[in-house]
């Protein structure tokens, strides 16, 4: 219907080059005079990816007769402002912004209900989930007449506010309640790791244990495994949804649990023996489907995501402290460096973060002049730590998702979805209706 060519710079004048932007768009279920448009807020990956892993929005629209729009956000999928150079330098990198793309967002928005028959009157909700939810709700926020409302899902837009320990104490409280001594026992394999590395041999049983692609040879590469281990747990903890399911990786239903039966050890236990606990885990996540020759460390999620333009993203404005203690978590301990962070940006991209600048450009905790968010957070949700997690006014609402990991609202409905989650999405939708019921009052 439009070919959207957008502008690279919305907010300067100098450079005015264009390039396309992907959209997927559904009408089948769509009521075409004037029937609302659910628009999904791409965030940092390919469109088709989040459009599959949306079934919400899908279920929404058959009972809101509604046209759903997924839109690509700049820099991912196959959005490239520069083609296959827009990665190539800092230049070229510089209009990867939130602020660039929901100017995109607002820019289809308007097209797509100027030259769509039947769209002209058609109320607009954004709908997202994670960065995606961050970039619903700050649509609402600063473009109020594109959008009637939004809904934010695991939206963590305060994660640039909160004390940098929240997020990982999230992580640890998953583990500790999904089995006996599992989060004290991936406490403790840090230290065993160190212990058993310290040799040559050590390494060599280590690599072997793990089925590593390229084994470990130097104190180095142990920092880099330890990393890996890290984000392997929470990733678990973010996808830790009731059924068997294929986000970041294919896994089993409450994936944290079936990790935990491989780490109930009582103390005493020795570090050989604890670290082969702490190997079946890692497969549960890494081999579930048991075609994995071998685990590869420098790969912990599903290659739809833009990892790249998302660190960028963080080295810019998406400054999100995080730190760990290994007290109130199940880490090794950590602060966060600012200077530190700073300093690897500037070594990968030439550019350096701004602090406060998310906190600024999107209001912070002072958001309560605004109206018409959801935000929903999942309680087993390592992202919920930066999230809105209640209500602000009558109009910007919290929901809170018993027994949910990330966006498990968003998500297709299942036979093995709790109880919480069904409520959750039919609030949703009963919001929806309400928003669109009070645009078509004040048209």
């Amino acid at each position: 219907f439009c070919p959207c060519q957008h502008l690279i710079d919305h907010f300067g004048f100098l450079e005015n080059g264009t390039f396309k932007q992907r959209y997927l768009l559904n009408d089948q279920h769509w009521h075409k005079e004037g029937g609302p448009i659910l628009f999904y807020t791409g965030n940092e990956g390919d469109i088709t990816w989040f459009c599959n892993n949306t079934g919400f929005m899908w279920d929404a629209a058959e009972e809101l007769g509604a046209l759903l729009v997924f839109a690509e956000h700049r820099y991912y999928g196959e959005s490239m402002p520069f083609g296959e150079e827009s990665y190539s330098n800092a230049k070229y990198l510089n209009y990867l912004t939130s602020e660039q793309a929901l100017a995109d967002f607002a820019v289809l928005i308007k097209a797509l209900k100027k030259t769509l028959p039947g769209a002209q009157k058609s109320s607009v909700i954004a709908i997202g989930g994670s960065y995606g939810g961050m970039l619903a709700a700050w649509l609402r926020m600063k473009y109020p007449s594109a959008v009637v409302g939004a809904l934010a899902a695991s939206a963590p837009i305060w994660q640039f506010i909160v004390p940098c320990g929240e997020f990982y104490k999230v992580v640890t409280h998953d583990f500790t309640i999904s089995g006996t001594n599992c989060s004290s026992n991936i406490r403790m394999s840090w230290a065993a790791i160190d212990r058993v590395s310290a040799t040559g041999e050590g390494l060599q049983w280590l690599s072997q244990e793990f089925g590593l692609c390229n084994p470990l040879k130097t104190p180095d590469e142990v920092y880099g495994f330890k990393a890996w281990l890290q984000e392997t747990w929470v990733n678990l903890a973010m996808v830790d949804y009731p059924y068997e399911a294929n986000f970041l990786q294919p896994l089993p239903a409450w994936p944290v649990k079936v990790v935990c039966k491989n780490l109930n050890f009582n103390t005493g236990v020795s570090d050989k023996q604890l670290l082969n606990g702490i190997s079946q885990a890692v497969r549960v996540y890494y081999n579930y489907t048991g075609d994995a020759v071998c685990l590869n460390t420098s790969q912990t999620a599903t290659g739809n995501l833009g990892f790249l333009g998302w660190f960028y993203q963080s080295c810019t404005e998406m400054v999100m402290p995080m730190c760990t203690d290994g007290v109130a978590d199940m880490f090794e301990p950590q602060p966060w460096n600012f200077q530190a962070f700073s300093d690897e940006c500037y070594n990968q991209f030439g550019v350096r973060p701004r602090e406060d600048w998310a906190e600024i450009v999107y209001g912070g905790r002072n958001i309560s002049a605004h109206s018409n968010i959801i935000f929903s957070n999942g309680n087993l949700d390592p992202w919920m730590s930066g999230g809105v997690t209640r209500s602000l006014s009558e109009s910007l609402v919290a929901i809170m998702i018993d027994g949910g990991a990330h966006h498990l609202d968003l998500r297709y409905n299942s036979e093995f979805d709790p109880e919480s989650v069904i409520k959750t999405r039919a609030l949703e939708v009963r919001y929806f209706k309400q928003w669109i019921k009070q645009a078509a009052t004040t048209q």
